[in-house]
């Protein structure tokens, strides 16, 4: 029976050959997860042998993330704001950059939240257990993904607040909110190629590009910026995530829709992430 430190030193190899970024790291992840304990846990058993079903889960892991599958989707779960999400190959893999939108969010005072392109549910779900008293919609074109994302919200305690709605964009959506969020699909269908195959080759295409892709990234962003002032309320605010060169267009389309308030926030890299804007008040329009 082969020993902890034997199987990661292996499978830490077998990681670096295939071009996985952080071998070392995922290999203790993904040992962490075929035992079953956390990887905060893993140096206390460097020793001990590793049972033959852990050693056969440990290796099938270990060949699906060396053909480059995201680690999410084969451990099932992805850390986000400090909550586990479960994750499938049917959502996009939450990323640490998005936690720019839910921190530009929980400084907007809402009481009603709509996140357009939902997906696993994390950017929905995350700010509704930052704020007790709200209540909020997520929306999808994907059944799968709204099985997944209702799934999160049982598991976090949330159901009772979040709703989940099958919609292309704003289609099944009467009502208006003190908040809209979305991380739409923002890539240009020339730019997939130059991807990471975790991303290229793993995750949901239609959460990549936008439908009717002209090359720019911006379609997604046209049906959501033209439509949100109907559906927001006086005062309330539209947040998006977006690629690092779109800001400047982004913030155009909000000024062209009548939004006002305009900012193009940046990610912990210094990067443009997220653009907001407010719809204007009755004495405004």
């Amino acid at each position: 029976m082969s020993r902890t430190a034997d199987l990661l030193l292996g499978a830490v190899a077998r990681l670096r050959a295939a071009g996985v970024a952080d071998p070392v790291r995922d290999a203790r992840l993904l040992l962490a997860h075929a035992l079953g304990i956390g990887a905060d846990r893993l140096t206390l058993h460097l020793a001990d042998p590793v049972p033959t079903a852990a050693q056969a889960l440990f290796q099938a892991a270990v060949t699906a993330r060396a053909a480059r599958q995201p680690l999410s989707q084969i451990t099932g779960k992805r850390l986000f704001w400090g909550r586990n999400f479960a994750v499938t190959a049917d959502v996009l893999d939450p990323r640490p950059e998005t936690e720019t939108l839910i921190a530009a969010a929980l400084k907007q005072p809402f009481a009603t939240a709509l996140d357009l392109g939902t997906g696993s549910g994390a950017i929905l779900l995350t700010v509704l257990a930052e704020r007790p008293q709200a209540r909020g919609l997520g929306v999808d074109l994907s059944p799968a993904a709204l099985g997944v994302a209702q799934r999160n919200a049982q598991a976090l305690g949330l159901a009772d607040r979040a709703e989940f709605r099958h919609s292309d964009w704003f289609a099944a959506i009467p009502e208006r909110f003190d908040l809209i969020l979305s991380n739409p699909p923002y890539i240009g269908a020339g730019e997939i190629p130059s991807l990471s195959p975790e991303v290229r080759d793993w995750e949901p295409r239609a959460a990549l590009v936008p439908e009717g892709d002209d090359g720019s990234g911006l379609a997604a962003y046209r049906k959501i910026i033209g439509a949100a002032p109907d559906h927001l309320s006086f005062g309330g605010a539209l947040m998006v995530e977006i690629g690092a060169s779109q800001g400047r267009a982004v913030g155009a389309l909000m000024a062209q829709a009548g939004l006002h308030h305009i900012q193009v926030l940046p990610d912990m890299d210094g990067r443009d992430r997220v653009v907001r804007a407010t719809r204007p008040g009755p004495a405004s329009v």
